[in-house]
């Protein structure tokens, strides 16, 4: 018993001197770092000025220089619904910081779920507050229309269209060209969608290049284009439709309708378009919403095709994905393009319209690999992958010989 009691003094004198070395090293011990939670709250009083329109206020939190300022002010008659900053990372030297953030923001009445977009902002520390002193795109981020120059806004029924450097007629028969296109999209695509679109025009094909993050060269020619994220449960905020005016702005009345029918068909379709659909089908199906009831002849639909079918060279094949690739040839261009078009025209006319859109979905639902269509293809129309190619190119070769 005694030399249990000894035992239990050791032990007891062991946690106490425990105790006495951990106290010991929470002695002269740096506080913590609260740089992030200061730059977080002031890029939240930026987000509250952005939808407040309070320009005081957005000084306050640093404009970011002049051209911080410019960005506020053209972003004047956007309505925007929601705006915040997700902080990723920060790294700070001195009373310097670099913080790279997720811009997230939705319009009014047209996004149901944030868009968002990589920013990096340089910071300055004075008096115990941190001032943003530059904004820009992050990494693989691309420029916003805001950054431009002041955003005109034009509403239309369906539609909200975002120019910079145009005039606003222009804009406004663009409005019209997609108020046309979401009821065509709505009748040839049954089911849950936005109904809506949201098209920007910027003032030049550079200018377009640099909302993509790519090099303009590539759209030469491309008179609009849809950006947006594929497949989701159909949270996925609306697309935008971005138009290239300088090819845009040469086209006609049939021309300019068609091109926003088909851009507004993959805003309708995104929530189904997946990796696993290849080119011919997403890209074909936009084509036959937008040919739908035009009275166009298979002959002014498919040229290129078609002087290929008539020279004796029929293609071997369904159109590959690579084939879509902007940068190819205007005439294999084309073909591709008139090729997925006749691919979804056979699928309407043999198994029904119904059929065509429950093939789409049933091919967007499958996981990406080489048997994807060949499932959706005996699932949806009772064939196969070779059945169903060896079918399409007798068609092409009916339809255009």
């Amino acid at each position: 018993m005694a030399g249990q009691g000894r035992v239990r003094k050791a032990a007891c004198g062991f946690v106490a001197a425990g105790l006495l070395a951990l106290s010991g090293c929470t002695v002269g011990q740096a506080p913590p770092d609260t740089t992030r939670q200061e730059i977080q709250r002031t890029l939240d009083a930026r987000a509250a000025a952005v939808l407040d329109h309070d320009a005081g206020a957005f000084g306050t939190s640093g404009a970011g220089g002049a051209a911080g300022r410019e960005e506020f002010e053209n972003l004047a008659d956007v309505p925007l619904r929601s705006w915040e900053y997700r902080l990723t990372e920060v790294r700070r030297t001195g009373d310097r910081a670099t913080a790279d953030a997720q811009l997230r923001y939705r319009i009014d009445g047209y996004d149901t779920a944030p868009v968002t977009t990589a920013r990096t902002l340089e910071l300055a520390e004075r008096d115990g507050r941190w001032y943003v002193t530059a904004d820009r795109p992050g990494r693989d981020g691309a420029q916003q229309l805001w950054q431009q120059g002041d955003v005109d806004v034009v509403r239309g029924e369906h539609s909200l269209v975002l120019g910079v450097g145009q005039d606003r007629a222009r804009l406004r028969q663009i409005a019209s060209d997609a108020d046309r296109a979401v009821p065509a999209v709505s009748a040839a695509w049954p089911g849950r969608w936005a109904g809506r679109v949201v098209v920007l025009v910027p003032d030049s094909l550079d200018a377009m290049g640099r909302l993509l993050g790519a090099p303009a060269a590539g759209y030469r020619g491309i008179a609009a284009v849809t950006t947006g994220e594929t497949g989701g449960s159909g949270a996925a905020p609306a697309d935008r439709v971005i138009v290239n005016p300088e090819a845009y702005g040469a086209l006609g009345g049939f021309g300019r309708r068609f091109v926003l029918t088909h851009e507004t068909t993959h805003v309708a379709t995104r929530a189904h378009t997946s990796p696993a659909t290849p080119m011919w089908l997403s890209e074909g199906f936009a084509d036959w919403v937008a040919h739908r009831g035009t009275g166009r002849t298979a002959g002014q639909t498919a040229p290129e095709l078609q002087r290929a079918v008539r020279a004796g060279d029929v293609p071997r094949g369904l159109p590959a994905d690579e084939d879509f690739r902007f940068g190819t040839q205007a005439d294999a261009l084309a073909r591709a393009y008139e090729g997925g078009w006749l691919a979804c025209e056979l699928i309407a006319e043999r198994w029904g319209a119904d059929a065509l859109t429950d093939f789409y979905r049933a091919v967007g639902a499958q996981p990406r690999d080489e048997v994807a269509v060949d499932q959706a293809l005996r699932k949806v129309l009772g064939t196969n992958l070779e059945a169903f190619t060896q079918a399409w190119g007798d068609y092409v070769r009916a339809r255009l010989r």
